[in-house]
C-alpha cells in the first residue's frame, strides 16, 4: 500500500510546465496526507491566475492515482505568499536576488546566435522559428527573442497565442513547439504599432533578457531586426559572445546589403557562424529548377565575408521556395514540423544539424584553474 513518502517521490516527477522543473523542487507542493485509500494534496500555484492550473492538477491527480492503494485524490489549490515566491525567484536566478542576464554568467553554457539580414522580406524570422523548432526535434532545450521589435512576428509563426505568466518582475515564456519564445507582439494589442526610440529599445532588449526566466538553454536565437541600428548593437553589448547567422536571398539587392549586415561583427568583435540562403529556387514540377531571384547570392555573402572578417564564413545552406513553407508559417507551425519531408523543411533542418553540432568556445567559461 502506498504511503506518503511513495506519493511525494511520485510527486517529484510532476514538471511545472512553464517552469520546467520539478513541482516538487520549486516549492509548490504545501501537504500531502493520506486517509486509508483518499490522498489530500496541497498545491501552491506561482500566481492566482495560472494559466497551467488544470495541467498541474491533472498531472498531480495522475501520479498520485497511480500508486497502489490510492483510489481518490483531493488536490486544495492555493497560491504562494510573497516570501515563497521570493524565495523561488532566488532559486531560479541561481541565487542572486536580482534580474541578471544569465547568459553572460560564468559557467554558462548556451550558445547564442543572432540572425540578422541586411533587408526585410528575404525570410529571416521564418529561418529563426524554423530553425528553432528543427533544434528542439533534435532534444535541445531552446529558447527565441524575438528582437525584431517593429516588425515581430515570432508569436505567429510559431502559434504562440498566450503571454507570458508573471511572477511579480519575472516572466515565464510561453512554450510552444517544444520552444520557450518571448516578444514585444505579446505585449502590445493588436494591430497597435510599436513606436519606441533607441534607448527604450534597448531597455526592451535587456529586460526580455535579464526579467525572463529562460531556464537551462542549449541554445537562444535572437530574431534581429533588418540592418545594423539600435537593436544589433544592443544585443552586442548585452549578448558580447553572441554569433551571427546571416540570411540572404541570391538577389544582388539583398546580397550586397546582407554583407553589410555580418561586417558589423568587424566593431562588434562578434563571431559570424555562416551564410543561409533563402529563396534560393522554385522546384518545377519536370524537377528543373527555377531561380526567380537569380543564383549565387549567398555564396558571394559567405567569400567575401571570409575575406572582410579574416576567417571562414561558410554557406550552411540554401532553402528553396516552398509554397508549403508559406502556408504552415502561417498557420503557426512551421514547415519543419508540418511537413518535415519537404524540400524547404529538409534544408532547414539540414541547417540546424549543422549549427547544433558547433561547440561553443571557451569565451567567458572558466577554466577551473587559478594563478600560483
Amino acid at each position: 500500500m502506498a504511503t506518503v513518502s511513495d506519493i511525494e517521490r511520485a510527486l517529484s516527477g510532476v514538471i511545472d510546465p512553464e517552469i520546467r522543473r520539478p513541482i516538487t523542487e520549486i516549492g509548490m507542493v504545501r501537504s500531502v496526507d493520506l486517509d486509508g485509500s483518499v490522498a489530500t494534496i496541497g498545491i501552491d500555484l506561482t500566481t492566482s491566475g495560472c494559466p497551467m492550473r488544470e495541467r498541474i492538477t491533472s498531472d498531480v491527480e495522475g501520479a498520485a492515482i497511480a500508486l497502489d492503494g490510492v483510489e481518490s485524490v483531493r488536490i486544495e489549490l492555493g497560491v504562494m505568499t510573497d516570501e515563497q515566491r521570493d524565495e523561488l525567484k532566488s532559486m531560479l536566478r541561481g541565487g542572486k536576488p536580482e534580474p541578471v542576464i544569465q547568459f553572460t554568467q560564468p559557467g554558462n553554457m548556451t550558445q547564442v546566435y543572432a540572425i540578422a539580414s541586411g533587408k526585410g522580406g528575404v525570410g529571416k524570422s521564418t529561418v529563426t522559428a524554423n530553425l528553432a523548432v528543427a533544434m528542439a526535434s533534435q532534444g535541445l532545450k531552446v529558447g527565441v527573442l524575438d528582437a525584431d521589435i517593429f516588425g515581430f512576428s515570432i508569436p505567429g509563426l510559431l502559434g504562440v497565442t498566450g503571454k507570458p505568466t508573471r511572477i511579480d518582475d519575472m516572466l515565464l515564456p510561453p512554450i510552444a513547439q517544444d520552444v520557450k519564445c518571448v516578444s514585444i507582439g505579446m505585449f502590445v494589442p493588436e494591430g497597435q504599432p510599436v513606436v519606441w526610440r533607441g534607448p527604450m529599445l534597448h531597455r526592451a532588449i535587456e529586460q526580455f533578457l535579464a526579467d525572463v526566466y529562460w531556464g537551462d538553454l542549449d541554445v537562444l536565437l535572437l530574431d534581429l531586426p533588418p540592418g545594423t541600428g539600435d537593436v544589433a548593437i544592443s544585443v552586442a553589448q548585452l549578448l558580447p559572445h553572441a554569433e551571427l547567422l546571416v540570411v540572404t536571398t541570391p538577389q544582388r539587392a539583398a546580397s550586397e546589403v546582407a554583407e553589410r549586415a555580418g561586417s558589423i561583427a568587424t566593431q562588434t568583435s562578434q563571431g559570424v557562424v555562416g551564410v543561409i540562403e533563402n529563396m534560393s529556387w522554385l522546384e518545377q514540377e519536370d524537377g528543373t529548377r527555377l531561380e526567380v531571384f537569380g543564383a549565387g547570392g549567398g555564396q558571394e555573402v559567405a567569400s567575401r565575408l571570409s575575406a572582410t572578417l579574416g576567417t571562414e564564413v561558410p554557406l550552411l545552406g540554401q532553402v528553396p521556395l516552398d509554397v508549403v513553407a508559406r502556408a504552415d508559417g502561417d498557420a503557426g507551425t512551421p514547415v519543419v514540423a508540418a511537413h518535415p519531408d519537404s524540400p524547404a523543411a529538409q534544408a532547414l533542418l539540414g541547417i540546424a544539424q549543422k549549427v547544433a553540432a558547433r561547440k561553443r568556445g571557451l569565451a567567458g567559461r572558466s577554466l577551473g584553474v587559478s594563478p600560483r
